[in-house]
């Protein structure tokens, strides 16, 4: 299988006209070398989105990780988020110079503000902070992640601008689509964090396991294909190559009317996933 060429062919059109791969590297949860190393075999895998956040205390890994690729800077699209403890306008801005540093890079392409954290009241602050770093150019697509659509809407009422990219829970066992067809109306690009549903075990489903041998692929690869098939970025971690080849390995299929049918009457619906009103990470 050719993973760069694969990843390189699909990719999105944000509404500010930055491009993004449909498929990156989720890297929650890993730490040190190791995180170096399953940055640096995805990208030189052909890999050319990398999630992080400072939340995940690697992105100093991450950054290792890009150098040692060898791949250029300028190929990969770097990905990082806004802590709760750093929302605020100035809070953000240090913020975003922080995680640049801790990087290695002179400017963040994708900077999402990681949780609305409403009990904090400096949501629209922090929005306005990224919008003055997109207009200086240090960053190049501000951005959220988590957000319902009031949350959205007050970004909007408050400056005139909506998101280019929303990360959100979504999986054929959440598929958020009330959410997701109000990002649609504004151009609101959708990615999901937890593309494969395992934490609801939607991978031992029935109509699951029927259609990963109906198609000779893994249930992994049928849950993710739910998503880049309607659009949807995904960016599921794996710090094994293998893996990272079976989460890239989507485009040689296509899920039928039927088989899409199949997988939303797995949807648990808006009240299983994580509420963003209530939930708060710092």
């Amino acid at each position: 299988m050719d993973i760069p060429a694969a990843l390189s062919d699909h990719t999105v059109a944000l509404s500010d006209g930055h491009t993004i791969p449909l498929v990156g590297l989720g890297t929650f949860g890993m730490l040190g070398q190791a995180c170096a190393d399953a940055v640096s075999v995805a990208l030189r895998s052909g890999y050319r989105l990398l999630d992080t956040a400072s939340r995940y205390s690697n992105e100093l890994s991450v950054g290792m990780g890009l150098r040692e690729s060898g791949v250029p800077r300028d190929e990969v699209v770097v990905q990082t988020k806004l802590g709760g403890g750093d929302q605020g306008f100035d809070e953000a801005i240090n913020a975003a110079k922080e995680s640049a540093r801790r990087l290695g890079v002179a400017h963040i392409d994708v900077y999402l503000i990681h949780w609305p954290c409403p009990t904090l009241g400096r949501t629209v602050e922090s929005w306005r902070a990224l919008l003055t770093l997109a207009d200086e150019g240090f960053i190049r697509v501000p951005g959220v992640s988590n957000f319902k659509q009031h949350h959205l809407q007050m970004l909007y009422d408050e400056t005139g601008r909506w998101p280019a990219l929303n990360q959100i829970q979504c999986s054929p066992a959440l598929a958020r689509t009330e959410l997701r067809a109000f990002m649609a109306e504004h151009d609101i690009f959708a990615q999901a964090w937890h593309p494969t549903g395992r934490k609801e075990h939607m991978l031992g489903e029935p109509a699951v396991l029927r259609l990963a041998r109906k198609y000779g692929k893994s249930p992994t690869q049928i849950a993710l294909r739910w998503s880049v098939q309607q659009g949807i970025g995904v960016v599921p971690k794996s710090s094994h190559a293998g893996r990272q080849r079976e989460n890239a390995d989507l485009f040689d299929f296509e899920l039928d009317a039927d088989d899409m049918a199949a997988l939303a009457a797995l949807d648990r619906g808006e009240r299983a996933a994580r509420d963003s009103d209530v939930e708060e990470e710092f």
